[in-house]
């Protein structure tokens, strides 16, 4: 029984009522609401929409008249914001900056000069060290329509910059390259991700889609003057014939019905003369259906087939300018845009390596090959491929997709334990398996989870393995292939020409031995190869390595091998000379140790030159010791190469 002096505690705020310790007022009414019977508010999931700097300089230049965008000068800004803190990172920043300043992008054919607000010559090293410890970068592409009329864009860019600096309310640290080696001149710029007192630079996601190309184009206005009447329907009629995604279609979508169905009449005579004129080029593209009356019905998907019409059309503006620098000749019929998710493999000369897309560095080969053809192929990141040498010899195979064995066996060992994966699982199931071979299986697995998810780890190392395991590989597979769609592999850095007469083992030699060599054709490289086949059996003939019986070619026996020691020893006898040391020739099932200096480039391939304290020796290279100049490795020489160890070696797992 419940006296006077009886006293209860109750954790909350002050004159919080049971049941609701700690709740604020304004969740308290809602509560009562709902449970009056009201409908809960929606409440919107954040979205970093009215973070950052420069939202309301966005919001104003977004607000302006509709009309404004006819007598604007048009300027294209692409933006990428680049996560850094890493030594991965910041490598691939490095690239980055070599890439933008490589040759041949200047008016004259030179290579990109580096600059910044204050000074025509930039350090970049300088500018990239600054950036070390930084949270992000911006990367923007800024491409004035009318470019060409500019003798140089540093001004332009100077003034952006500095507006930009306004409109965010701090001093930036920027540095820019001006390229005109395509059709639009562009400028490509890097900014810190740091304000002038080394906060994290926030810009708001408005002004980075809308307000930095609406201040941009200001300044272009204010250099060339505004639209006349004359060049805009000029632009407007020259749209009407394009096979691409023009302005006039996207007003036309934006009119279209719930059938699809639009109408040519407008108005205003100069506009309905627009309208008639590209729904008629439509009708002939099979993009467009006269519905009688003056109405027209749309095909579906329009919008996507007229942007990958205008896609092919750059592509072959890019062959064909690629053609013209190269003084190649090639008929319509002979020239293919490969499809990396049905192409078949190709080898063959590369002609061209470049950007197909600059903001997300996509970049593209264009491959003479030898069925005689010329292909544009899609090969992904730049950071996916290494550099290769134009006139070098290469074979692209697509990427796959499908699940790979390691996901099969993956899926067999979990359906055989509840639906679970460890390593000390997967040695129970297969005794013939080593732990680092289930290792290998761990990798996979982790991989998958930090791309895509689907699959879950538990604190002893266990993996919770879902029923449709294969279908969630399938998904990583695909999504990897995006970044890297084909696979780049390089045959010979030497050219076609110079294989004729090197003395090491080329990739003529392997050919020639080939039991099936690569496909022939009698135009193109595949016409080179064949003469070129003929001009090496000759000079093998000559050098005593083949001979002439009757009506076939026969090899001596170790070719490849005797070709690769003449040509081993003989770059051995100049690097001892600079290098001061000896050279120690490796040979099957030596252990190799020492500190990795550099690759070379031979005839036979690319070789890396370990260098120990009175010796070296050249071994095979392997993409595993990009990256790792000056550091020791050690190994074990194999047929297949050198499974290396990175740093000194303690018996710990090796990298292949």
């Amino acid at each position: 029984m419940a006296v006077d002096d009886d006293f209860e505690p109750r954790l909350g705020r002050l004159r919080a009522q049971p049941g609701q310790a700690g709740r604020r007022y304004l969740k308290q009414v809602l509560h009562a609401r709902a449970r009056a019977g009201g409908r809960k508010p929606h409440r919107k999931g954040f979205n970093g929409s009215r973070i950052g700097r420069g939202a309301v300089a966005a919001r104003l230049l977004g607000s302006r008249d509709r009309f404004a965008a006819y007598r604007q000068r048009r300027v294209m800004v692409k933006t990428r914001i680049i996560a850094m803190g890493t030594s991965k990172a910041m490598d691939a920043a490095r690239a980055h900056l070599s890439y933008i300043r490589r040759e041949g992008v200047t008016r004259d054919g030179q290579p990109g000069q580096l600059y910044g607000a204050e000074h025509d010559k930039t350090d970049g090293r300088t500018f990239l060290d600054r950036q070390a410890g930084d949270r992000h970068q911006f990367r923007f592409i800024v491409s004035p329509e009318d470019g060409a009329e500019y003798q140089d864009l540093k001004s332009l860019t100077r003034r952006v910059m500095a507006q930009m600096e306004t409109d965010l309310g701090t001093r930036l640290d920027w540095v820019a390259v001006d390229h005109f080696n395509t059709g639009h001149p562009h400028t490509h710029i890097l900014l810190r991700g740091k304000t002038e007192r080394g906060a994290d630079l926030i810009i708001a996601p408005e002004y980075l889609t809308a307000g930095l190309r609406e201040r941009a184009a200001e300044l272009v206005k204010v250099d060339l003057g505004p639209r006349t009447d004359i060049q805009i329907e000029d632009r407007l009629r020259r749209e009407m014939d394009q096979e691409r995604l023009t302005s006039i279609d996207r007003r036309l979508l934006r009119d279209m019905d719930d059938t699809r169905t639009v109408s040519s009449v407008d108005h205003n005579p100069f506009h309905q003369t627009l309208r008639a004129g590209r729904l008629r080029k439509l009708a002939a593209l099979g993009l467009a259906q006269d519905a009688g009356t003056g109405r027209w019905r749309l095909a579906e998907g329009i919008e996507d087939t007229l942007r990958r019409m205008g896609e092919r059309g750059d592509i072959i503006r890019t062959l064909q300018r690629a053609f013209t620098r190269q003084a190649m000749v090639r008929a319509p019929r002979d020239i293919a845009i490969a499809d990396p998710t049905t192409m078949s493999p190709l080898v063959g000369r590369v002609v061209e390596r470049g950007l197909s897309e600059e903001a997300h560095d996509r970049h593209y080969l264009i491959i003479d090959a030898t069925d005689g053809r010329t292909h544009y192929v899609d090969i992904g990141r730049g950071t996916a491929t290494g550099l290769i040498s134009r006139d070098a010899v290469v074979k692209l195979s697509p990427t796959p997709t499908e699940p790979r064995a390691s996901d099969r066996a993956v899926i067999e060992i979990a359906a055989a334990n509840g639906g679970r994966y460890s390593i000390d699982l997967h040695l129970r199931h297969e005794p013939s398996a080593t732990e680092r071979f289930a290792q290998s299986h761990v990798r996979r697995l982790e991989a998958i989870r930090r791309m895509t998810g689907g699959v879950e780890r538990e604190s002893d190392g266990t993996w919770i393995i879902a029923p449709d395991h294969l279908e969630r590989a399938a998904a990583y597979e695909l999504k990897r292939a995006r970044a890297a769609p084909v696979a780049v592999d390089l045959l010979s850095s030497i050219p076609l020409e110079q294989q004729i007469t090197a003395d090491g083992a080329t990739w003529l030699d392997r050919e020639l031995l080939a039991t099936s060599p690569e496909a022939r054709h009698d135009s193109g490289f595949g016409a080179d190869v064949v003469a070129a086949r003929a001009r090496r059996q000759q000079w093998l003939i000559n050098q005593g390595l083949a001979a002439q019986d009757q009506d076939r070619i026969v090899y001596r026996e170790d070719l490849l091998t005797v070709l690769r020691q003449r040509e081993l020893r003989r770059v051995a006898g100049g690097l001892a000379k600079e290098l001061g040391l000896g050279y120690a020739e490796a040979r099957m099932g030596d252990r190799i140790q020492g500190v990795y200096r550099r690759p070379i480039e031979l005839a036979s391939g690319r070789y890396a030159v370990i260098e120990k304290a009175r010796e070296f020796t050249l071994v095979p290279w392997r993409p595993v010791l990009e990256g790792h100049a000056g550091e020791p490795v050690s190994g074990i020489m194999r047929r297949g190469g050198v499974s290396w160890t990175i740093g000194r070696d303690r018996g710990g797992p090796s990298v292949s």
